[in-house]
């Protein structure tokens, strides 16, 4: 039981360094904002901000991180038989369940990057290889090369798919992004629905 209290523990300490940052960064910038600042924020010591994010980066990153994290673990983990689409829409499904739509720190790292556009840029970088590895898990499953077309298409086509969906997060919106995908997939050379 102390063990699940101190997790617990840590996981409210990380959210609020989390919140701490994206707040100071979007009213102060990334580069103006110190881990001082931070810390004086969230009401713990700059000792304490490094332990749980080394780096002013890792900070502005980690929801990002986080996000393709997880859903890396639900793609990759997939039972025998289940497609990459499959996966990512029982995952999708699973966010929309246990979340309940957007939260504070969703808002938070959006207003963050609209302020910051080098940490836009580093986003948009971050993006870009988790496409990389969604194009390379669709060309596993359909016997193509990850840098073709089709698989890149697919994978991008994806990206926007998550984005909207958590952008805007509904049954209705996921189940219409879920028939788009499977539609245009299964309208590819090679493609089949899944």
């Amino acid at each position: 039981m102390a063990e699940g209290a101190r997790e617990r523990g840590k996981a409210r300490r990380r959210q609020a360094i989390l919140r701490a940052a994206y707040e100071l960064f979007a009213e102060r910038g990334f580069e103006a904002t110190t881990i001082a600042d931070i810390a004086e924020r969230a009401e713990v010591s700059p000792r304490t901000v490094t332990l749980y994010f080394p780096a002013k980066l890792d900070l502005a990153t980690s929801h990002l991180a986080d996000f393709t994290d997880d859903l890396s673990r639900a793609v990759d983990g997939r039972a025998d038989g289940v497609s990459a689409l499959e996966a990512l829409e029982n995952w999708l499904r699973q966010d929309l369940a246990e979340n309940d739509g957007r939260d504070e720190l969703d808002e938070l790292w959006e207003l963050m990057l609209d302020r910051n556009p080098q940490l836009r840029a580093v986003a948009n970088s971050r993006l870009a290889e988790a496409i990389q590895e969604g194009a390379r898990i669709f060309a596993a499953e359909h016997g193509s090369a990850p840098d073709d077309f089709v698989p890149r298409m697919v994978a991008a086509a994806a990206a926007a798919v998550i984005s909207e969906v958590c952008l805007r997060p509904s049954e209705a919106n996921l189940e219409a992004a879920m028939a788009f995908l499977s539609a245009g997939i299964a309208t590819l050379p090679g493609g089949r629905p899944s």
